[in-house]
């Protein structure tokens, strides 16, 4: 099993816990209900309390009360928001073929230079490559969940986006090359193996599914797979290197998913949801 470490911080936890389970709890989580979960994890009470406060300052957790008047935390509409933008690249529905594109094009006047930095560091956490100086690009599917972002980190008057298809000069596998750094983000697939691929043949030996075996082993694997979309937008397999192992962890992420989701939500207080 897989012990918690710098790997997995609470904070990060604590979103991925309700990304999970959490936001079909009816009502708030009850602050007690938190610590007890994120215990099954290895993360002690203090960490929690002072994870779900930063959580709050930044405006995505809410306190509140339970119908029982316990004290809890519930999701802010803007946590609702990237938690369902995030559910279409964490549980994506097909394939990821399709080579239409978008290119964000932003221009940030002198005086507000610090934006820049914002916009870039904004764009490249949704997965954008940089296909040149100010010009940043992905594939269509992310217009949405990018436009979402930028609403509300206010940033829309300086960028502007265009949809459209690579037409050349380069070969489109090439400048894919060139935009994104395919060797790093083969190595964060290959470390999710490496770190959850032993986890699901352990599970694969095993007749029953525990619930609280389960969701510790979900939580974590959901915690580590979450980012890794972001890193990887879901390039179409055509233009990636030969043996990708992106295709390989998402089927490793896919299994676990379907062995253990449901039978941690037993563990964590709620019935099977689908995604």
């Amino acid at each position: 099993m897989i012990n918690v470490s710098d790997q997995h911080a609470p904070r990060s936890l604590i979103v991925t816990l309700y990304g999970a389970y959490g936001r079909f709890v009816p009502g708030p989580v009850p602050v007690a209900e938190l610590i007890r979960l994120l215990a099954a994890v290895g993360v002690d009470a203090p960490s929690v309390r002072s994870s779900v406060s930063r959580l709050k300052r930044r405006g995505l957790l809410l306190p509140a009360r339970t119908a029982r008047g316990a004290a809890g935390y519930e999701l802010s509409p803007q946590a609702r928001q990237l938690l369902d933008d995030g559910d279409r690249r964490v549980y994506p529905d097909g394939t990821a073929d399709d080579e239409e594109w978008i290119l964000a094009v932003f221009s940030v006047p002198e005086s507000e230079r610090q934006k820049r930095h914002v916009l870039r560091s904004r764009l490249a956490g949704l997965g954008f490559g940089t296909a040149a100086p100010g010009v940043w690009i992905a594939p269509a599917r992310l217009y949405e969940e990018s436009r979402h972002t930028l609403e509300r980190l206010r940033l829309e008057p300086y960028v502007d986006f265009f949809r459209g298809e690579h037409l050349g000069f380069a070969v489109t596998a090439d400048a894919v090359a060139r935009w994104w750094d395919l060797t790093a983000i083969a190595k964060e697939h290959e470390a999710f193996l490496d770190r959850h691929g032993p986890v699901l043949r352990a599970w694969e030996r095993r007749a029953e599914t525990p619930p609280e075996d389960a969701y510790r082993d979900y939580l974590l694997a959901l915690d580590s797979w979450r980012h890794l979309p972001y890193a990887d937008p879901g390039l179409p397999s055509r233009l990636l290197p030969p043996d990708w192992p992106g295709e390989r962890s998402a089927a490793v992420f896919r299994a676990l998913h379907e062995r253990l989701r449901d039978a941690g939500g037993v563990f964590a207080g709620v019935g099977a949801r689908s995604h």
